[in-house]
């Protein structure tokens, strides 16, 4: 199984090695002829979601991700993933993808000193240890959309469809849980 990884800015390599270390593999998307060949599945990593916005406007690589996204191609959104996804952004007019029917806070958690780690259970996935460093929250989320795991109250995992949208971190732990079932929709 191959797997797209969006490497245009922030924590991209750690999803890579990750993928890798499950046994399948990982290649970064970094501009449009890296969309030519066939892939499974796509990670959006966390990083700065503004910046990622632009990059993949100004590579001309959001037409092709978007309309794989839509199609139904199996997408892992963290952090600034999960804000690219959103179909609304609370506080902010900016829409990336849209394609994941929630309403997303940015930097709920606060800056870089507000970042922290919890366990918490995950629907399909079990209990894990989750990192969030600058994190957004999903403030609402639409019918037809799963939430698969809270914090605090807050929800900080969803699924919809083939999309999962988590506001931690999983690529900077040693648990493989998440990526382990992110992989299960790319090969259904």
């Amino acid at each position: 199984m191959r797997i797209g990884v969006l490497a245009v800015q922030g924590a991209f390599i750690e999803h890579e090695r990750m993928i890798e270390a499950l046994g399948h593999e990982a290649f970064e998307i970094r501009q449009k002829r890296d969309l030519e060949q066939e892939f499974d599945g796509l990670i959006l990593p966390g990083g700065e979601s503004t910046v990622i916005g632009k990059l993949l406007r100004e590579l001309d690589l959001f037409d092709i991700l978007h309309k794989k996204i839509r199609e139904g191609m199996p997408v892992l959104g963290t952090c600034a993933g999960l804000i690219l996804l959103a179909e609304k952004l609370s506080g902010d007019d900016t829409v990336h993808f849209g394609t994941l029917p929630v309403t997303v806070k940015r930097n709920a958690y606060g800056r870089q000193l507000g970042s922290f780690q919890t366990v918490a259970e995950i629907a399909h996935i079990g209990e894990i240890p989750l990192t969030f460093i600058r994190a957004p929250y999903i403030e609402c989320a639409d019918d037809g959309v799963e939430i698969l795991a809270k914090g605090d109250g807050n929800i900080v995992a969803v699924q919809y469809g083939n999309q999962i949208g988590i506001s931690f971190h999983p690529e900077v732990t040693d648990c493989t849980a998440v990526h382990e079932y992110f992989l299960s929709l790319c090969t259904a």
